[in-house]
């Protein structure tokens, strides 16, 4: 039985998945769903024994957005003191790389959701928006500025101000997501990624991780600096010894993840 009332959670080699299991809702994103599921994320970042997350939901939702019942009735005061965005906060700090695999419905939250993941696998009937529009409110998670920045001001605010939900195609083509593949393949093509980069030098990975992230909130300048601190700090670790030592022996590397 799982620890997990609203997660499906595997592990193959050094690659976990973890399934997001409200069927009946679509995935809507409540507070006891977020909660697993950040606690879970962070228990497996912490994990030495994996080095690759993957994030999914059903073939026929990702996640379908909120759970507008717990908010219908709400007061500004009380969704200041309920504070739910702290655990997309904490989302956004995993050190790990997270792979979205989406299939269906990836709106409002579960797009938001999507977004915070490094890389994004979607299968052909993947609908992905933010209609928040359509109900009175707009994306409270990151979603004006995390999809402004991925697919530019143009289309950002044609989604977010008519609600329109694009194609996995039309994703694509606006660089919101890595690849579309046919949905018989998106879960596997997602950990066959995630097999590829916990086959790096885990160090490294995080390292890396960390500094495309923050070129997003700083200038050039100050993320080139940043970029070459984190350089310089991986000629401590024993990978990068271990790694160019086996590309002068002609050998495969064996990483150590220190």
């Amino acid at each position: 039985m799982s620890e997990y009332k609203n997660l499906l959670v595997t592990q193959d080699g050094f690659v976990a998945t973890v399934q997001l299991n409200r069927p009946k809702a679509l995935n809507a994103l409540n507070l006891e769903l977020m909660t697993e599921l950040v606690d879970c994320l962070e228990a497996r970042d912490q994990d030495v024994d994996v080095r690759a997350i993957v994030l999914t939901g059903s073939e026929k939702a990702f996640a379908a957005g909120a759970d507008i019942k717990e908010m219908a009735d709400a007061t500004a005061i009380e969704m200041l003191t309920r504070d739910q965005f702290t655990r997309w906060d904490r989302i956004r700090k995993l050190k790990k790389p997270l792979i979205a695999a989406v299939s269906g419905f990836a709106l409002g939250g579960g797009c938001e959701l999507m977004m915070h993941c490094d890389i994004i696998i979607a299968s052909e009937t993947a609908r992905i928006g933010q209609p928040e529009i359509l109900i009175g409110v707009m994306p409270g998670a990151g979603g004006t500025q995390r999809l402004t920045r991925a697919v530019g001001k143009a289309l950002a605010m044609e989604m977010v101000l008519t609600g329109r939900h694009i194609t996995a195609e039309e994703a694509l083509k606006a660089g919101l997501v890595n690849r579309v593949v046919p949905q018989e393949f998106y879960l596997e093509e997602a950990q066959r990624i995630a097999r590829e980069i916990a086959e790096q030098p885990p160090v490294a990975v995080r390292l890396a991780k960390e500094a495309i992230l923050k070129s997003f909130d700083t200038t050039i300048e100050t993320g080139l600096e940043y970029e070459r601190k984190n350089f310089y700090l991986l000629f401590a670790s024993h990978d990068m010894r271990e790694g160019m030592n086996a590309f002068i022996e002609k050998r495969k590397a064996e990483w150590k993840g220190k």
